[in-house]
């Protein structure tokens, strides 16, 4: 007998893999717009816009080709997915980019 809690760990992986995916994507599209645009929007609002923008339409997108319903809650998640991707491309990167090079530099501090 199948129950919930057998997908839960398949829909977890599947969430994070999609925030990953959507992060790198929003992080793409944010460069690429505040090059266009010289620098005349806020960084962090572009990127909550363009974050917002592409999770709903990789959601919508999801739902048409696996033919569900679309509910509120499912609306809900996706728009919290989305400050989720929003948070990540903000602060994920400049973060992520840090550790590395403290990483590459640990080595050579002690070396000094």
């Amino acid at each position: 007998m199948e129950t919930i809690m057998q997908y839960i760990p398949l829909a977890v992986s599947a969430i994070l893999l999609a925030a990953l995916i959507l992060t790198v994507i929003t992080n793409i599209i944010t460069q690429v717009v505040k090059k266009i645009t010289w620098d005349k929007i806020p960084t962090n609002i572009l990127a909550v816009v363009v974050a917002m923008a592409v999770t709903l339409v990789a959601f919508f997108a999801a739902c048409q080709i696996m033919g569900w319903a679309v509910t509120w809650y499912m609306v809900a998640g996706a728009v919290a997915l989305g400050l989720f991707v929003s948070y990540a491309a903000m602060f994920g990167f400049d973060k992520l980019r840090e550790a590395l090079e403290q990483i590459t530099n640990w080595g050579k501090d002690k070396t000094e």
